[in-house]
């Protein structure tokens, strides 16, 4: 029976974590008992006790209660030991089954993009493409999924230094087209490659944030202008973001409409 009662007042605990976590100006006892249905002794012993170890604390003037920076504390050691690569390997791996083709994970680094994850697919392709390897922002899905994930500005200063090279007959040089494309991306949630980079190849692709709402990588699906023909693109396209939202959730991030008052 003490167990029992111990696991009782653990998920008590929780549940008030979970509601008060819901109200940035905090909450009052008899708020909160009113939300669980319980006593408010009962809700005050456990706020009492959550709060001698920091995970709740006290407005000392309206007495309401909110979360306490033990949770900054323990949420930085969590952000800190994530791993993007481990994170998103679930991920890739379910979109190379799905698809069968070549699925890329890659980071931004000095106005390029560099491979950190290829899963080869099962379907034949050959691609330049090697973990390890660098590739141009504005050519790829991937980099111009990231470029217009950043700040204009930055992405602005990357165009300016690296300029917008041709590289197939459909790489797109002209800069206000170029700027136009990343407004377009922006719009829909997704980036395409239509044989920019690479003769034959075509890529969709989608940025992944972090927990500051910054962008960290992208993911693609790459395959041949035969098999990756424009329905298949759109469809990917809305299961690309799905995943994308997922995989940046893992990350932390929550986006900005989703936050309660």
């Amino acid at each position: 029976m003490e167990k029992e009662n111990i696991v009782k007042s653990v998920s008590r605990a929780l549940q008030i974590i979970d509601i008060v976590s819901a109200k940035k100006d905090g909450l009052g006892v008899t708020e909160i008992a009113k939300q669980m249905d319980i006593n408010k002794s009962s809700v005050y012993r456990i706020l009492t006790t959550l709060a001698q170890y920091g995970y709740i604390e006290q407005h000392p003037e309206t007495e309401r209660y909110k979360l306490g920076y033990k949770f900054l504390e323990i949420s930085s050691k969590l952000l800190d030991s994530i791993d993007l690569r481990q994170e998103a390997r679930p991920y890739l791996r379910q979109l190379e089954k799905e698809t069968n083709e070549v699925v890329h994970l890659v980071v931004y680094d000095q106005g390029e993009v560099i491979y950190i994850e290829k899963l080869e697919g099962t379907e034949t392709l050959r691609m330049h493409s090697k973990v390890g390897k660098r590739a141009p922002m504005h050519c790829t899905a991937v980099g111009k999924a990231i470029l217009a994930s950043l700040p204009p500005a930055v992405a602005a200063e990357i165009i300016d230094r690296k300029g917008l090279p041709r590289h197939t007959d459909w790489t797109i040089t002209d800069r206000e087209a170029f700027f136009r494309e990343l407004d377009t991306i922006r719009q829909n949630g997704y980036a395409l490659d239509l044989e920019e980079n690479e003769y034959g190849i075509r890529c969709v692709a989608v940025p992944i944030f972090d927990y500051t709402g910054s962008v960290v990588a992208a993911v693609s699906v790459s395959g041949p202008t035969l098999r990756m023909t424009d329905d298949r693109i759109m469809r990917l396209a809305a299961r690309m973001r799905q995943i994308g939202k997922e995989l940046s959730a893992r990350l932390g991030h929550r986006p900005i409409h989703s936050v309660q008052p």
